[in-house]
Protein backbone atom coordinates (compact mmCIF):
# COMPACT_ATOMS: atom_id res chain seq x y z
CA UNK A 1 0.00 0.00 0.00
CA UNK A 2 2.69 2.07 0.87
CA UNK A 3 4.73 1.49 -2.37
CA UNK A 4 1.12 2.47 -4.55
CA UNK A 5 0.93 5.57 -2.71
CA UNK A 6 4.99 7.01 -3.58
CA UNK A 7 4.59 5.75 -7.08
CA UNK A 8 1.59 7.66 -7.09
CA UNK A 9 3.04 10.80 -5.51
CA UNK A 10 5.87 10.55 -8.07
CA UNK A 11 3.54 10.25 -11.28
CA UNK A 12 1.59 13.11 -9.91
CA UNK A 13 5.09 15.24 -9.29
CA UNK A 14 5.83 14.29 -12.76
CA UNK A 15 2.47 15.32 -14.45
CA UNK A 16 2.93 18.47 -12.55
CA UNK A 17 6.37 19.20 -13.91
CA UNK A 18 5.34 18.10 -17.75
CA UNK A 19 1.76 20.25 -17.36
CA UNK A 20 4.48 23.50 -16.31
CA UNK A 21 6.78 22.64 -18.96
CA UNK A 22 4.28 23.53 -21.41
CA UNK A 23 3.82 26.63 -20.83
CA UNK A 24 6.23 29.42 -21.60
CA UNK A 25 6.06 33.25 -21.88
CA UNK A 26 8.22 35.56 -24.26
CA UNK A 27 8.90 38.85 -23.95
CA UNK A 28 7.75 41.24 -26.73
CA UNK A 29 11.39 41.14 -27.90
CA UNK A 30 11.57 37.57 -28.05
CA UNK A 31 10.66 34.65 -30.11
CA UNK A 32 10.73 31.17 -30.18
CA UNK A 33 12.24 28.92 -32.79
CA UNK A 34 9.94 25.79 -32.31
CA UNK A 35 11.10 21.65 -33.76
CA UNK A 36 8.79 18.98 -33.89
CA UNK A 37 10.65 16.15 -33.73
CA UNK A 38 13.74 17.61 -35.03
CA UNK A 39 11.77 19.30 -37.45
CA UNK A 40 11.60 22.98 -37.76
CA UNK A 41 7.51 23.49 -36.60
CA UNK A 42 6.92 27.08 -36.68
CA UNK A 43 7.77 30.83 -34.66
CA UNK A 44 5.95 31.45 -31.70
CA UNK A 45 6.02 34.66 -29.34
CA UNK A 46 5.16 36.90 -28.20
CA UNK A 47 3.18 35.88 -24.82
CA UNK A 48 2.11 32.90 -23.76
CA UNK A 49 2.54 29.46 -25.68
CA UNK A 50 2.17 26.30 -25.35
CA UNK A 51 4.97 23.49 -25.90
CA UNK A 52 4.11 19.54 -26.24
CA UNK A 53 6.95 18.11 -23.85
CA UNK A 54 9.39 15.60 -25.51
CA UNK A 55 7.91 15.88 -28.92
CA UNK A 56 8.37 20.08 -28.87
CA UNK A 57 11.97 21.58 -28.38
CA UNK A 58 11.97 25.64 -28.18
CA UNK A 59 15.12 27.75 -28.96
CA UNK A 60 14.89 31.54 -28.06
CA UNK A 61 15.25 34.59 -30.11
CA UNK A 62 16.66 37.86 -29.18
CA UNK A 63 15.13 40.44 -31.72
CA UNK A 64 16.62 43.49 -30.11
CA UNK A 65 19.65 45.58 -31.84
CA UNK A 66 22.65 44.22 -31.11
CA UNK A 67 25.39 46.57 -30.71
CA UNK A 68 28.91 44.51 -31.30
CA UNK A 69 32.39 45.55 -31.05
CA UNK A 70 34.77 44.17 -33.95
CA UNK A 71 38.23 43.79 -32.42
CA UNK A 72 41.49 45.65 -33.56
CA UNK A 73 42.39 45.31 -36.88
CA UNK A 74 45.97 44.93 -38.16
CA UNK A 75 45.32 46.78 -41.61
CA UNK A 76 47.99 47.68 -44.12
CA UNK A 77 46.16 49.97 -46.74
CA UNK A 78 46.86 50.35 -50.22
CA UNK A 79 49.99 52.68 -50.03
CA UNK A 80 51.32 50.18 -47.82
CA UNK A 81 50.95 51.99 -44.52
CA UNK A 82 50.46 50.00 -41.37
CA UNK A 83 47.26 50.46 -39.16
CA UNK A 84 45.52 49.26 -36.70
CA UNK A 85 41.82 49.89 -36.63
CA UNK A 86 38.64 48.48 -34.68
CA UNK A 87 35.04 49.03 -35.53
CA UNK A 88 31.52 48.83 -34.17
CA UNK A 89 28.63 47.29 -35.71
CA UNK A 90 24.75 47.52 -35.39
CA UNK A 91 22.53 44.46 -36.36
CA UNK A 92 19.27 42.59 -35.38
CA UNK A 93 17.55 39.06 -35.99
CA UNK A 94 14.82 39.79 -38.84
CA UNK A 95 14.47 36.01 -39.16
CA UNK A 96 14.73 33.70 -36.32
CA UNK A 97 14.06 30.76 -38.32
CA UNK A 98 16.98 31.52 -40.80
CA UNK A 99 19.11 33.37 -37.85
CA UNK A 100 19.02 29.41 -35.86
CA UNK A 101 18.76 27.12 -39.14
CA UNK A 102 20.63 28.58 -41.53
CA UNK A 103 24.10 29.38 -39.35
CA UNK A 104 25.57 27.31 -36.23
CA UNK A 105 25.52 30.38 -33.92
CA UNK A 106 25.06 33.70 -35.52
CA UNK A 107 26.81 36.27 -33.28
CA UNK A 108 29.92 34.35 -33.27
CA UNK A 109 29.82 34.41 -37.83
CA UNK A 110 28.67 37.70 -37.45
CA UNK A 111 31.42 38.52 -35.08
CA UNK A 112 33.82 37.09 -37.62
CA UNK A 113 32.33 38.24 -40.96
CA UNK A 114 33.00 41.56 -39.61
CA UNK A 115 36.37 41.26 -39.02
CA UNK A 116 37.38 39.80 -42.42
CA UNK A 117 35.53 42.14 -44.21
CA UNK A 118 37.09 45.46 -42.29
CA UNK A 119 40.64 44.55 -43.17
CA UNK A 120 39.31 43.37 -46.83
CA UNK A 121 37.63 47.31 -47.48
CA UNK A 122 39.93 49.01 -45.86
CA UNK A 123 42.68 47.63 -47.41
CA UNK A 124 41.72 48.29 -50.89
CA UNK A 125 41.89 51.84 -49.88
CA UNK A 126 44.90 54.32 -49.12
CA UNK A 127 45.25 56.18 -45.52
CA UNK A 128 44.24 59.34 -46.64
CA UNK A 129 40.75 57.55 -47.29
CA UNK A 130 40.52 55.90 -44.11
CA UNK A 131 41.49 59.05 -42.11
CA UNK A 132 39.04 61.69 -44.52
CA UNK A 133 36.42 59.50 -45.96
CA UNK A 134 34.81 57.26 -42.63
CA UNK A 135 31.20 57.95 -44.14
CA UNK A 136 31.83 56.53 -47.31
CA UNK A 137 33.42 53.51 -45.56
CA UNK A 138 30.85 53.24 -42.64
CA UNK A 139 28.15 52.65 -45.81
CA UNK A 140 30.61 50.50 -47.86
CA UNK A 141 31.41 47.79 -44.83
CA UNK A 142 27.59 48.21 -44.18
CA UNK A 143 26.11 47.36 -47.68
CA UNK A 144 28.54 44.30 -47.64
CA UNK A 145 27.32 43.18 -44.46
CA UNK A 146 24.37 43.76 -44.80
CA UNK A 147 24.11 41.36 -48.57
CA UNK A 148 26.17 38.09 -46.85
CA UNK A 149 24.22 38.29 -43.43
CA UNK A 150 20.87 38.11 -45.34
CA UNK A 151 20.97 34.61 -45.62
CA UNK A 152 20.99 34.13 -41.93
CA UNK A 153 17.53 36.73 -41.48
CA UNK A 154 19.86 39.34 -40.01
CA UNK A 155 20.01 42.79 -40.80
CA UNK A 156 23.32 44.73 -40.31
CA UNK A 157 21.91 48.49 -39.67
CA UNK A 158 25.10 50.72 -39.80
CA UNK A 159 28.26 50.26 -38.86
CA UNK A 160 31.26 52.77 -36.93
CA UNK A 161 34.65 53.03 -37.55
CA UNK A 162 35.89 54.02 -34.38
CA UNK A 163 39.31 54.15 -34.56
CA UNK A 164 42.35 54.37 -36.88
CA UNK A 165 45.96 54.09 -34.68
CA UNK A 166 49.20 55.24 -36.35
CA UNK A 167 52.47 54.28 -35.09
CA UNK A 168 54.57 56.69 -34.26
CA UNK A 169 57.09 57.21 -37.22
CA UNK A 170 53.92 57.27 -39.50
CA UNK A 171 52.41 60.35 -36.92
CA UNK A 172 55.81 62.20 -37.23
CA UNK A 173 55.99 61.45 -41.21
CA UNK A 174 52.10 62.90 -41.55
CA UNK A 175 53.01 66.33 -39.36
CA UNK A 176 56.21 67.24 -41.58
CA UNK A 177 53.55 66.12 -44.67
CA UNK A 178 51.23 68.50 -43.76
CA UNK A 179 53.85 70.97 -42.88
CA UNK A 180 55.31 70.89 -45.81
CA UNK A 181 51.73 71.23 -47.84
CA UNK A 182 51.70 74.30 -45.66
CA UNK A 183 54.37 75.86 -46.74
CA UNK A 184 53.34 75.07 -50.47
CA UNK A 185 50.57 76.60 -50.15
CA UNK A 186 51.77 79.71 -48.59
CA UNK A 187 54.43 80.27 -51.55
CA UNK A 188 51.93 79.66 -54.07
CA UNK A 189 49.64 82.18 -52.66
CA UNK A 190 52.53 84.62 -51.99
CA UNK A 191 53.19 84.23 -55.79
CA UNK A 192 50.07 85.22 -57.32
CA UNK A 193 50.17 88.05 -55.03
CA UNK A 194 53.19 89.54 -56.92
CA UNK A 195 52.07 88.25 -59.85
CA UNK A 196 48.62 90.25 -59.17
CA UNK A 197 50.69 93.48 -57.82
CA UNK A 198 53.18 93.01 -61.12
CA UNK A 199 50.31 93.66 -63.44
CA UNK A 200 48.84 96.01 -61.53
CA UNK A 201 51.90 97.72 -61.76
CA UNK A 202 51.97 97.63 -65.52
CA UNK A 203 49.10 98.78 -66.00
CA UNK A 204 49.50 101.73 -63.69
CA UNK A 205 52.31 102.33 -65.90
CA UNK A 206 50.64 102.27 -69.00
CA UNK A 207 48.10 105.04 -67.43
CA UNK A 208 51.11 107.30 -66.68
CA UNK A 209 53.30 107.20 -69.53
CA UNK A 210 50.23 108.76 -71.73
CA UNK A 211 49.34 111.20 -69.04
CA UNK A 212 51.26 113.50 -68.22
CA UNK A 213 48.89 115.51 -65.52
CA UNK A 214 48.85 111.56 -63.62
CA UNK A 215 52.84 111.69 -63.54
CA UNK A 216 53.06 114.82 -61.82
CA UNK A 217 50.06 114.23 -59.85
CA UNK A 218 51.93 110.95 -58.44
CA UNK A 219 55.17 113.30 -57.46
CA UNK A 220 53.04 115.59 -55.65
CA UNK A 221 51.35 112.76 -53.54
CA UNK A 222 54.98 111.58 -53.23
CA UNK A 223 56.40 114.75 -52.02
CA UNK A 224 53.15 114.93 -49.29
CA UNK A 225 54.16 111.23 -48.06
CA UNK A 226 57.55 112.18 -47.58
CA UNK A 227 56.68 115.63 -45.73
CA UNK A 228 54.81 113.48 -43.00
CA UNK A 229 58.43 111.91 -42.13
CA UNK A 230 60.38 113.17 -39.19
CA UNK A 231 63.51 113.52 -40.88
CA UNK A 232 65.21 116.93 -40.92
CA UNK A 233 66.56 117.27 -44.28
CA UNK A 234 65.38 115.36 -47.43
CA UNK A 235 66.84 114.68 -50.70
CA UNK A 236 64.72 114.25 -53.22
CA UNK A 237 65.41 113.34 -57.00
CA UNK A 238 63.38 115.67 -59.86
CA UNK A 239 63.69 113.74 -63.00
CA UNK A 240 64.70 115.99 -65.88
CA UNK A 241 61.69 114.75 -67.93
CA UNK A 242 59.56 115.90 -65.18
CA UNK A 243 61.55 119.28 -64.63
CA UNK A 244 60.57 120.24 -68.21
CA UNK A 245 56.99 119.38 -68.07
CA UNK A 246 56.45 121.35 -65.53
CA UNK A 247 58.57 124.22 -66.45
CA UNK A 248 56.31 123.70 -69.81
CA UNK A 249 53.00 123.39 -68.15
CA UNK A 250 54.01 126.42 -66.24
CA UNK A 251 54.94 128.56 -69.58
Amino acid sequence: MFEMEFFGGVLLLLAVGLLLSMFRVLREYERGVIFMLGRFYKVKGPGLIIIVPVLQQIVKVDLRTIVMDVPTQDVISRDNVSVQVNAVIYFRVLDPEKAIIQVENYLEATSQLSQTTLRSVLGQHELDDMLAEREQLNVHIQNILDKQTAAWGIKVANVELKHVDLNETMVRAIAKQAEAERERRAKVIHAVGEAEAAEKLAEAAKVLAHQDQAIQLRYLQTLVEIAGDKSNTIVFPLPVDLAAKLSNNSD
